[in-house]
Order: C-alpha cells, then structure tokens, then sequence
C-alpha cells in the first residue's frame, strides 16, 4: 500500500484502474473531466490495456458501458449535472438489463441558471432508476467505495449498476492524502467479473428485448429482489475490504455518538464532516445530539434508520438538492422509513449547500437549536432564512 496526495477525481480514476476496468467511456463535462482524462492517459501509456471509447454525448458513453457489459466486460464511465440528465434513458436500461456498470458521479448543480458547485439534485433525479448510490464523505472514501462498489455490483445476488458521488470541489478538486492499496491486494479483493447472462458471440440470443405484460412484472420483481438483496451483501462487502485494508466505513447509515442523544442530524457527502464537528463542540457544552450519516442513499437505509428513530425523539435531514414536495428527498424517505414504526421522532427538513453555498459550523448549529427548541420556531425561521438554510418547519 502506499499513500499518495491527490483529488476526489483522481481517487476514481486509480482505483477504476486497480479494478481493472476492461471499458471506459465518457464525454467530458466540468467538473467530471479530470477523471477520465487521467483514465485516459493510463490507457495511453498502457499501465491500464483497457478500450477507451470516445463519444459525442453522455447518452452514448452510457450506451457504450451497458453494450460492453453485456458482453461480459468490467466498465467505468463518469459524469456530472446535465450529463448525468442526458443519460436518463439509458439509466433504466443498466438496471433493467442488471449491468454492473460503475459510474462516478460529481454532484453539480442543475441549469438554469449555469452553476459548477457542489448540489445533489442531479442524482436525486435519478433515484427511481434502479441504480445504486453511495455518497462518500472524503477522497479516501471514494477510492474505497469504487473498489467496493464493483464487489457488490458484480455479486451475483445484486448484480446492479452503482453510482460513487462526489461533491463538486469540496472533493473532486480538492486534494488529501490516500492509501493506495497494492494491486495484489485488489485482485484478491475483485476477482475478474463472474459473467452472467452475458451475450456471446456465436451464440443466438437476446437480452433487454421485447417483452409483453405476461413477463414484463417478473422482470420488475426480479429487479425489486436484487436491491432487497443489497442490505445483506453490502456487510459482507465491507467486512472482506476491512480484514484487506484495514479501513470499514460503517454500512449505510454510518452512526456518531447517537446513542443518548436528543437530536439526531442526517447529513450526505462532505457536509457530514462540518457536522461532526459541531456535534463535538455540542457535546462539549452539555448538549446531547448525534450524526447519522446517509452514506448510501439507494437503496434507502430503512432498517438502520428505524432502529435509529427507535430512541430519539427529533431526527433533523440536510438535503442537499431541492424538490418540488413538502421536504427533501432525503428527508421524504426517512418520514415514509419510520412512519409504521412504534416511536416516531419528530423529522425536520432542511435545505442548505445548493449550488455550492457552503454548509458551515453555524449553519448546523441552528439545525441543532431548531430541533431542540419545542416552541417559538419562527424566529430562528428568520434567523436560518438569512444564513441560506431553509427548513420545512
């Protein structure tokens, strides 16, 4: 193993090359580009004998992956914000088609109006595709996450495509020490693909072809059972990259000092890391709060989030991308998560970081003092209004 300085970007691209990748293709887009464009320069030089197929769109480098992996290829694509938009279609078609494809995603604002920051309503678009979705929280993560991302994708008990998210700059330009596991260490870890109901040449048959309404909801329930299956294999996944590297990062609901607390707060990605810290400094003065972190956001966490709201009484959610509903999208799912449950806390929506603005440690503070505060919201109301920070109290 060794440990080098680089950017969220270039985390993917290193350990899409320890995957050994057999397929890359991608369209550039800001600020997606620098992944592919080291993938590219490892297929250049050779480090990586890998096909790079160049494309006029995103829709087509989509194309390409699920063509590729259904021949049986390992493949990788990148993307970002309208690019991710225009690969819509194709979406359905990876999960439809149970391809293990493994995408790296840069969480970039939607337009109108043009913004490069950091915001989360492009893969929130895509949450009713059938696709995957972790959510690190540091370079490191990331390149982890994409090595485990192809274990689980390629498990023949999920087989479904994965997106690895980034927040825009926070981690896709930014750059911080990582280990590198060695690349004995990742065969080990990621065999070459078990291909399953692969085309083959010679071999008449077919695959995502017509089919009428006597089969079409097997195929659908087939899907539902592989996510269903994930929650079970994701542990496993995990388990076996510790005992290798050493690092485990918690599942999908990653949770910190919730135990006794009196408000938990859920964040995704990069925001999580300001949060920790203010739950630190809170407890520092007396005030029993937590974190819960979404790490994985498709499938959505219900059994860790139920047994969380099993023991705290106000659950505050930070989405990081607007839609056109009562609360976020993260927020949404966490109400519907508990809402048969026995207990069921207190959950505020908040809206805070869209288009790049950031989250700070006096953002979350008032988070924390909204949800702990049982009467008179209106003036802090005002107070989270000013800062950029709406909640749906």
């Amino acid at each position: 193993m060794t440990r080098e300085v680089m950017s969220g970007n270039y985390a993917q691209s290193y350990a899409a090359k320890l995957a050994r990748v057999q397929v890359i293709s991608a369209y550039p887009i800001t600020p997606q580009t620098s992944i592919v464009e080291r993938l590219a320069e490892f297929v250049a030089s050779g480090e990586l004998p890998a096909q790079f197929v160049k494309v006029e769109s995103e829709h087509s480098a989509m194309q390409v992956v699920v063509s590729a992996s259904a021949l049986g290829a390992r493949t990788y694509t990148a993307t970002s914000s309208q690019g991710l938009l225009l690969m819509h279609e194709l979406l359905h078609w990876a999960a439809g088609m149970r391809s293990p494809v493994v995408m790296g995603v840069v969480n970039r604002a939607v337009a109108p109006p043009w913004n490069i920051g950091a915001d989360h309503t492009d893969t929130m678009a895509q949450r009713d595709t059938g696709w995957l979705q972790f959510s690190p929280e540091s370079n490191q993560e990331v390149l982890d996450t994409v090595l485990m991302a192809y274990r689980l994708a390629e498990d023949p008990r999920v087989r479904l495509p994965v997106m690895v998210n980034e927040d825009a700059f926070f981690l896709s330009h930014t750059v911080e020490p990582v280990d590198v596991p060695s690349q004995e260490v990742v065969d080990r870890y990621l065999p070459p693909r078990d291909a399953r109901a692969i085309l083959r040449p010679g071999v008449a048959s077919r695959l995502g072809s017509f089919t009428g309404p006597e089969h079409y909801v097997e195929f659908r329930h087939e899907l539902a059972r592989a996510t269903e299956n994930v929650p079970k294999v994701l542990p496993e996944v995990e388990e076996e990259y510790e005992r290798l590297t050493g690092r485990r990062y918690g599942g999908a609901l990653p949770l910190y000092r919730t135990e006794d607390a009196d408000a938990v707060l859920v964040t995704m990605g990069t925001a999580s890391t300001t949060a920790r810290s203010v739950v630190d400094t809170l407890r520092a003065q007396g005030q029993k709060v937590g974190l819960a972190r979404l790490r994985m956001f498709r499938p959505f966490p219900e059994e860790e989030v139920r047994q969380l709201a099993a023991h705290v009484d106000r659950i505050g959610v930070v989405d990081r991308s607007y839609v056109f509903g009562p609360v976020g999208p993260a927020a949404s799912e966490l109400r519907s998560a508990i809402y048969s449950t026995p207990h069921r806390p207190e959950v505020r929506g908040f809206y805070a970081g869209l288009g790049g603005r950031d989250v700070t440690p006096g953002h979350v503070r008032h988070m924390f003092e909204e949800l702990l505060r049982t009467t008179g919201p209106a003036a802090l109301w005002e107070d989270l209004a000013a800062m950029g920070v709406v909640s749906d109290g």
